[in-house]
């Protein structure tokens, strides 16, 4: 259980527009909805990805390393890795398994598979759409195990999207129908409160000192 009481103090130490900010930022973001990357190369490409989910309220995200393993491209990121949780894994089969475990269906997004147009995407399930690598795509093992298959519909001679664009597609897309339903998609009161806590330790400078001195009062 988070320490209101500490929360408070720490929350006293933030500038008026940051608290501002964290208030109006924390009630949009969303656990009903999840991304994970398969072994992207580029890394602007899994850094814009995690920026996308920043700005459409996605609190985490899944990074898959088993081939390439590289750090997080923070410039092109722009923060958005401070506020977005990361969940890195060696493996495909490690992230599938957490994910089912915490009850998300796996959505594989290919523009070859004419399963699930974005437009008819069943919003109501709690989904973590799979993005894979630029040339190859996702792996066997993810189709595999795919729940569904989603669509962008494109009219052009291309046939794909640079993954980047395609996640900001869908996620745009997803969270705003999202929010016309009656789901209860927003984070628990338990989970806003460790946000709050997790974000003024990424603010606060001082942070373990500001701790240790409350705790000696």
């Amino acid at each position: 259980m988070t320490d209101i009481k500490l929360l408070e103090h720490l929350e006293s130490f933030l500038t008026e527009k940051r608290l501002e900010r964290f208030n109006k930022v924390l009630p949009q973001r969303t656990k009903h909805f999840t991304v994970a990357t398969e072994d992207v190369y580029q890394l602007h490409n899994t850094s814009a990805v995690i920026r996308s989910c920043d700005v459409f309220g996605i609190q985490e995200v899944n990074i898959v390393e088993e081939v390439n393993t590289k750090r997080i491209d923070r410039e092109i990121a722009m923060g958005a890795q401070k506020w977005v949780d990361l969940n890195r894994f060696n493996t495909v089969k490690d992230c599938i398994k957490s994910l089912k475990q915490n009850g998300y269906q796996i959505v594989a997004t290919t523009p070859h598979t004419n399963d699930t147009l974005l437009h008819e995407f069943d919003v109501t399930k709690k989904s973590c759409f799979f993005f894979g690598r630029e040339t190859e795509g996702l792996s066997d093992e993810v189709l595999n195990a795919a729940d569904c298959f989603l669509k962008i519909p494109m009219v052009g001679f291309t046939e794909s999207l640079n993954i980047s664009v395609s996640a900001a597609i869908i996620l745009q897309h997803v969270t705003t129908k999202l929010k016309q339903t009656q789901i209860n998609w927003q984070l628990t009161e338990e989970e806003l409160l460790e946000k709050r806590l997790d974000w003024c330790k990424k603010t606060i400078k001082s942070y373990e000192q500001i701790i240790e001195n409350f705790y000696k009062l």
